[in-house]
């Protein structure tokens, strides 16, 4: 929470500094390339094949097994990084014409980008290994430093823009540079972190043991399997480039509103269910397993659906409140609300996405949600090529969401199908009222929006108004209807406090 709190201080900044304007634009495409690899690595390919394997040795073979198996992926994935890195500098300019390629006929624009991805583009080689550290802190139970560790991504582009910027060129290039320094400082907290858990491994020589071997088999296709909504995105960033000035920004802050919920609880859930499930599945407890998907559906539908709703009935006034000031103005606000009802109805299926992709990777099947990702990118670059001159910058965010409802669909039908899976009573019983709940919330939202406020730009009162109206309308008719329990919310923050006591 505190890094998405401090994300959005950024792109308030951002969005004051530059609005939606070609340097804007340079910036959001350079940032895509290093950002894809953090989100695949950070949280998806290499966690999904990492953490299984590296939890299954820690619980099975004991600590010095775990930590010679740590030294021996830190190792392989230091070499293979920054051959990457390398490559990717030299060849900066080809691989931006099949990133960006509305931006070939603008050269002004065109050398931006590549000059900014060549500053950020080093981040991956170290957000990739804090990656790696930190599937291996999650691997203990250990999810504070890892997750903590983009609040540094946001403090150093923040102070970029504050104190470097005005010795730059433009502000594009002092926040690429707090992005690849930003890298440096993530890798040394977990590091830090790991030796505090107790971990103690050095760098040993390169070698391609049995164990690596298996790593990369699973983590190859799991580079799609789990990154499709990333894989998703990227493909809305390469339609943006095609469609008029501007739209790149518009998707850009558009997505980041709708990454609050989903990073906040989503990928968190997903994180922490993982090695949960894994563990279950090690020791023959099918059962458990199945209640941990279960809870973990309950809790993340009950999170996001009130949070798509609010930010699919209200997604103007949110806008208004955020961005609107400096270059950015209520124009802008109303184009980028239109993309982020689009994006906010799909934000349930993304994280349901994040809930049941565990359900294959804990049993070290990455090859079948690799298959439902190629087919879901397929459908999401049709779906985008069909939407985008009528609807322009809605068009990649609707796509994104069908093709995401489409890939959460197909997980869930297989592992159903396997037997992997099942609505339990409870579930039964609490799935139905979480959805009626929510149906209210949105009659109430859309009632308050039309003949409460006032038309025009909405204000911190106004905005704070609609968010009390949600609340009310979406907790107190699920308390009625059982949809969900306060003593068990209760329960779960006792036992957190009477833990760190």
């Amino acid at each position: 929470m505190a890094s998405r709190i401090l994300g959005f201080v950024r792109d308030i900044m951002i969005a004051f500094v530059l609005g939606t304007g070609p340097v804007a634009d340079a910036f959001f495409v350079a940032l895509r390339l290093p950002n894809l690899f953090r989100r695949l690595f950070g949280e998806g390919a290499f966690n999904a094949a990492f953490v299984p394997s590296i939890a299954t040795v820690l619980h099975q073979e004991g600590m010095e097994a775990a930590t010679n198996f740590a030294e021996e992926a830190t190792a392989v994935m230091a070499f293979w990084l920054g051959g990457i890195t390398i490559l990717g500098e030299i060849f900066m300019p080809w691989v931006l014409y099949v990133l960006a390629p509305g931006f070939t006929g603008n050269g002004g624009r065109f050398d931006l980008a590549v000059a900014l991805t060549r500053i950020m583009f080093p981040y991956l080689f170290f957000v990739c290994l804090t990656a790696l550290f930190s599937g291996v802190l999650n691997a203990m139970s250990r999810f504070a430093a890892a997750a903590a560790a983009p609040v540094l991504f946001n403090v150093f582009s923040i102070a970029s823009m504050l104190w470097l910027a005005p010795y730059t060129a433009n502000p594009g290039f002092a926040l690429a540079w707090g992005v690849t320094v930003s890298g440096i400082a993530q890798l040394a907290l977990v590091v830090w972190a790991i030796r505090r858990a107790g971990m103690r491994f050095t760098m040993p020589r390169l070698r391609f043991t049995p164990r690596i071997r298996t790593l990369f088999r699973r983590m190859a296709p799991a580079l799609v399997g789990a990154g499709v909504t990333q894989l998703n995105v990227s493909i809305d960033i390469i339609i943006g480039t095609l469609l008029p000035a501007g739209s790149v920004s518009i998707l850009y802050y558009a997505d980041r509103v709708n990454q609050l919920p989903l990073g906040v609880i989503a990928t968190a859930a997903g994180t922490a269910l993982l090695p949960a499930v894994t563990k279950h599945i090690a020791l023959g407890q099918t059962e458990e397993a199945n209640t941990a998907l279960n809870r973990a559906l309950e809790s993340v539908l009950m999170l996001t659906l009130p949070a798509a709703i609010g930010l699919a009935v209200a997604g103007k006034p949110v806008m208004d409140v955020l961005f609107v000031r400096g270059a950015f103005t209520e124009h802008n606000a109303i184009l980028a609300a239109h993309s982020l009802a689009a994006f906010a109805i799909g934000l349930p299926v993304f994280a349901l996405i994040k809930v049941f992709t565990p359900g294959f990777y804990a049993r070290g099947d990455t090859v079948t949600p690799l298959k439902i990702g190629v087919a879901a990118v397929a459908l999401n670059l049709g779906l985008n090529l069909l939407f985008m001159h009528p609807l322009k910058a809605v068009g990649p965010a609707l796509a994104t969401s069908l093709s995401s409802a489409f890939n959460a669909t197909l997980l869930v039908w297989l592992l159903r199908r396997r037997a992997h899976f099942g609505l339990d009573a409870l579930s039964r019983h609490r799935v139905p009222r979480i959805l009626l709940a929510g149906a209210v919330m949105a009659a109430a939202l859309y009632a308050t929006g039309r003949w409460v406020l006032p038309a025009g730009k909405s204000n911190i009162p106004e905005f704070l108004l609609l968010v009390l109206v949600g609340g009310v309308f979406y907790f107190g008719p699920g308390i009625l209807l059982r949809a969900f329990e306060l003593d068990e919310i209760l329960r779960i923050l006792r036992r957190r406090r009477a833990k760190a006591a």
